[in-house]
């Protein structure tokens, strides 16, 4: 007897709500949750067991099959850039380009440019003493630049593959991953405007310096001050790292790479001699070339064993992303399999509301229940996938939407919050709110209005 309506949605309601009371309430770790929320949803919804275990092995395979190497080679370029202090190259050499005075801009296109390789937390720990420089040399506050920077870090780590989050939301929802990045970058560009405006403005009302004679490390004078010798400062220190060439170089290559193979793709142009970039752009060779680039462009000097050792860090790192991204597979596979996705599907195409804004706000909602923007789009992603493949929805655009959503208000149950704030000496509850919580909630709501305008458009 075939499942009714009401049932396949109860599943789906009593998977989530179990989902979110596992992560929220007990030990049981994210990537678990999400396995016995798709095995409630499955057989609460009506499926044969044998089935659900099935279902749930499949769509895990599946969704690692097409991120899960790009995930592993991203975070050891990453470790490379990381401790070569190329990262930190890359910040100095914008801060010079972008010249004196508009250091939070500096900052957050360095951020926006470091996150696609490093982890979020810790690109913004590597960057802080820079952070910390820049606010002594120029009289800015810190929580201006600061804030810029982790503005910068937290737009591409969430909008913008290689990083894990995106990734896995472009293999749930099938999207190319080179539009995948074309559209982050551009929806970023806005947030990031948006959400330096608001640093600034910020620093003007709490106006807080780095202090070496302060117990909490920071004082807050009456008014603000001003230094002369930044450019120089810069200067000298970028004569001890790597070039801005050699440490840009490993993600320019994949990122060009791609961006051809999603062109000639698009012009139908894959075979003969395009062939030959087609195979160079897919996500895996060119991550695995941009990881080779960073190998003996950057780290050159350290031993083969160090170099091995460090990456394997990474992959460390790396490791229960890749879980929680199958999990979210898995879970979607059981929604598509069970037949929930399409009976859903057919209730959302008579509602007045634009399927497109499904998966934001329910990236939104987990977001703000249990705090990783990474769990909370894969999650979205895994709900919707199934569901909007049967609307005639933009799933590029659907994507783009369940990374945007993971975006809203930022607080204690995110790492990236306490990391922000700690760095930066914000020990009050209400700054600490005004210092991340708030700037996060005004690039979500930025970023659902330009979800709306695109849906009208693309």
């Amino acid at each position: 007897m075939e499942p009714s309506g009401i049932q396949m949605v109860s599943g789906l309601i009593l998977g989530v709500i179990v989902l979110i009371l596992l992560v929220l309430k007990t030990k049981i770790h994210a990537f678990l949750a999400l396995i016995i929320g798709a095995s409630i949803a499955g057989l609460v919804g009506g499926m044969v067991p044998g089935d659900v275990a099935g279902a749930i092995s499949a769509g895990f395979g599946s969704t690692l099959a097409s991120v899960g190497i790009v995930i592993g080679l991203g975070v050891m370029m990453g470790r490379i850039l990381e401790i070569t202090g190329a990262a930190e190259t890359l910040a100095y050499s914008l801060i010079k380009f972008v010249g004196k005075k508009k250091e939070e801009w500096a900052m957050a296109i360095a951020g926006y440019i470091i996150s696609i390789p490093i982890f979020v937390d810790s690109a913004f720990v590597i960057l802080n003493p820079l952070v910390k420089t820049l606010s002594k040399k120029t009289g800015k506050s810190v929580i201006a630049i600061g804030v810029s920077l982790a503005v910068g870090l937290v737009l591409t780590h969430s909008i913008v593959p290689p990083t894990p989050g995106p990734l896995g939301v472009a293999g749930i929802f099938g999207v190319d991953i080179g539009l995948m990045i074309a559209l982050g970058l551009g929806f970023g560009i806005p947030l990031m405007i948006v959400g330096v405006l608001y640093a600034k403005w910020l620093g003007k009302k709490i106006y807080q310096l780095p202090s070496d004679e302060s117990e909490s490390g920071y004082v807050r004078p009456e008014k603000e001050m001003t230094y002369p010798e930044l450019l120089e400062i810069v200067n000298e220190r970028s004569k001890e790292l790597p070039s801005f060439a050699r440490s840009f170089l490993p993600i320019l290559i994949p990122i060009i790479l791609i961006f051809i193979n999603t062109t000639l793709s698009a012009l139908e142009l894959t075979e003969g001699f395009y062939g030959i970039f087609t195979f160079l752009g897919t996500p895996i060779i060119a991550v695995g070339l941009g990881l080779i680039t960073a190998i003996y462009a950057l780290a050159g000097k350290l031993s083969r064993n160090t170099t091995l050792e460090e990456m394997e860090k990474g992959i460390q790192d790396a490791g229960i992303i890749l879980l929680v991204t199958g999990a979210g597979g898995a879970l979607g596979n059981v929604l598509r399999t069970s037949g929930t996705g399409d009976y859903i599907a057919q209730q959302i195409a008579d509602l007045p509301l634009p399927a497109v804004l499904i998966p934001f706000f329910v990236a939104s909602m987990v977001r703000l229940v249990q705090g990783s923007g990474t769990v909370a789009m894969i999650t979205a992603a895994s709900i919707s996938a199934p569901i909007l493949a049967q609307l005639d929805v933009n799933m590029a655009l659907a994507a783009q939407a369940a990374a945007l959503g993971s975006l809203i208000f930022s607080y204690f149950n995110d790492s990236f919050f306490w990391v922000v704030n700690r760095m930066l000496g914000i020990k009050n509850v209400k700054e600490q709110i005004l210092v991340w919580s708030v700037p996060t909630t005004l690039m979500w709501f930025t970023g659902l209005i330009l979800i709306l305008i695109a849906n009208m458009f693309i």
